[in-house]
């Protein structure tokens, strides 16, 4: 794995930010942070200083609405991208729901593309950073923030190829927690008015993690009853066909492995069970279950290409919510 504990300025996922630099590289090929020209266009653009174009750009990769290509670093909004920021006009190709005429949600109102991103974020095996080792590689449920510190700094000796000095985890460790716990008094979103919005993470919502105080934090695994089932199955396809490559996934797998819905969702055993009937209900064409001598598991019902993007999934989401 790569390390990545950096490049987001300690700046927290904000709302308005994905759309922002969606909307922008609608029109532009480069969200820049190298090139002094480049960086001024997207100052004025996204009406943002500096380190805050870097940290726009830097999420909007990390969570999968962006990819920047390694041969003239220019940027390119992906699939997902289009899908939930971009009407069906402006993306210029068939990226889900066929009558779709606006964007599916670009400014993350609904619960279900809250979910959606916290997936987007952390559904990855390849590059490391604390909320995507929290997410697939932690198991505590109650945690002082400094052992967790101490438990990623010595762990990406092992993971990675390279070392990271713990002052580097300790200032992404805190802008990770800031993107996601709540406290007791946490308010929801704040604006002070003026072109840039000034609002909590949308990772807030989720509930994952809540700050006790004195620097101990808990998350613990939950039945998830506000993630959407359409979401869960979106996942729990991606993890098998992607990560697994396989038609079959065991229950245990599907709960605790790397990258599964069961880690990246923080899900109890009866919340996994309860969302898995669900899907199997919901979708008999996807999804068949079996049960032999207690082991319980998932197989694929259809193929796909190897370039699926199973927005096919999402559209019932969209659909259905106003």
């Amino acid at each position: 794995m790569e390390p990545k504990f950096s490049g987001h300025e300690t700046f927290p996922l904000r709302y308005g930010w994905l759309y922002k630099s969606a909307n922008l590289l609608n029109e532009k090929t480069k969200l820049s942070t190298s090139n002094s020209e480049d960086v001024q266009d997207a100052i004025v653009e996204l009406g943002v200083g500096k380190n805050m174009v870097s940290a726009i750009r830097y999420w909007s990769e990390a969570c999968s609405v962006i990819r920047t290509q390694k041969n003239d670093a220019t940027q390119s909004l992906t699939d997902i991208g289009k899908y939930l920021f971009l009407s069906a006009k402006a993306a210029g190709s068939d990226i889900g729901i066929k009558d779709k005429k606006g964007a599916s949600d670009p400014f993350l109102e609904k619960i279900g593309s809250v979910w959606l991103i916290h997936f987007l974020l952390n559904f990855d095996e390849n590059i490391l950073t604390s909320y995507r080792y929290f997410f697939n590689l932690c198991s505590m449920q109650v945690f002082e923030k400094d052992k967790l510190i101490f438990d990623i700094a010595n762990d990406v000796n092992t993971l990675c190829s390279k070392s990271v000095n713990a002052s580097t985890i300790k200032k992404d460790l805190d802008c990770f927690l800031h993107s996601y716990a709540s406290k007791s008094s946490s308010v929801g979103k704040k604006s002070t008015g003026g072109g840039e919005e000034h609002f909590a993470s949308p990772l807030i919502e989720l509930g994952l993690i809540r700050d006790l105080g004195k620097g101990s934090y808990s998350s613990l695994l939950d039945e998830r009853p506000n993630l959407p089932i359409e979401i869960f199955a979106y996942a729990m396809l991606r993890f098998i066909f992607e990560i697994k490559g396989a038609v079959t996934a065991g229950f245990d797998s599907i709960l605790s492995d790397q990258c599964s819905p069961g880690k990246i969702f923080r899900l109890s055993e009866r919340g996994l069970g309860v969302l898995l009937d669900g899907a199997v209900k919901k979708y008999p064409n996807l999804f068949s279950e079996t049960d032999t001598q207690g082991m319980r598991q998932i197989r694929l019902m259809a193929s796909f290409e190897e370039n699926e993007n199973f927005h096919f999934i999402l559209d019932e989401y969209y659909r259905g919510t106003k």
